[in-house]
């Protein structure tokens, strides 16, 4: 009886898929379409198994000893995997990092604009750094950038836990901020 490979669907087998000839052990453990454990035996019977099935040899357990073969329809099998996996994207939420940026000389417009920003974010559930550029002469007065950091967190602080407080890298002051969870 020539070998035929049942699974050959748009996408062609990967070598690396254990499946029907791919399948690199003698003797493997069988597990029918059904759940049942048909025994310990040679790779070609449970091909055989399987294509008179009409479905394919598919190695689930390749580590174990020896290893454990189920007989399934290999498409239906790697589309339920694509489905669940879809699945887990969707569900999982990537929290983004946005920045908001000030500078030492803000005006209070700038800073209520970029407040209301900045808490749409935290409402929307993205962390947010906040920095403050100091240029030139403006290194001599960190104490002015440092209260204009503390003023806008105090106004964020509603809507947000400090995750990392304010601290001065080089020439930048910046602060981490994570929303608060909803309870």
């Amino acid at each position: 009886m020539a070998f035929i490979r049942r699974y050959d669907r748009t996408k062609p087998v990967k070598k690396e898929d254990p499946i029907n000839e791919n399948i690199r052990f003698k003797e493997v453990l069988v597990i029918d379409q059904n759940g049942e454990q048909l025994g310990v035996m040679s790779k070609r019977d449970a091909m055989n198994r399987a294509y008179d099935a009409g479905l394919d040899l598919v190695c689930v357990a390749p580590k174990a000893k020896p290893a454990v073969c189920r007989i399934m329809d290999y498409g239906k099998y790697r589309f339920e995997q694509q489905k669940k996996q879809k699945e887990m994207k969707k569900n999982s939420k990537v929290v983004a990092i946005k920045e908001t940026q000030l500078s030492p000389t803000i005006d209070v417009h700038d800073k209520n604009v970029k407040l209301k920003r900045t808490l749409k974010w935290l409402q929307d559930g993205d962390k947010v750094k906040v920095a403050i550029r100091f240029r030139g002469r403006q290194m001599a007065h960190v104490d002015l950038g440092q209260k204009i950091m503390d003023d806008f967190i105090a106004e964020c602080s509603e809507y947000c836990v400090v995750e990392k407080p304010a601290k001065l890298e080089g020439r930048t002051l910046t602060a981490m901020l994570a929303p608060k969870k909803a309870k």
